[in-house]
């Protein structure tokens, strides 16, 4: 269970392909979002965006726990 995920911007358009995680290292997209769509990371949710889908963090009143910051 991830508090703070990061996205690495590594796609082809600055899209995220891959993200990290402090104390995990990198995790692909497909399998941080099959992840959070299993509930184990509770304080993010998946967006679908231009056919594919992306792991973003719960709104909230603070920019320091942001995917992208």
């Amino acid at each position: 269970m991830a508090k703070n995920i990061r996205g690495n911007n590594d796609g082809s358009n600055g899209e995220n392909d891959s993200y990290t995680i402090a104390g995990r290292g990198v995790v692909d997209r497909v399998t941080l979002v099959q992840e959070t769509l299993n509930g184990q990371h509770p304080n993010h949710h998946v967006v679908h965006i231009n056919g594919e889908d992306y792991v973003r963090a719960n709104p909230d009143s603070q920019n320091s726990n942001n995917v992208n910051k």
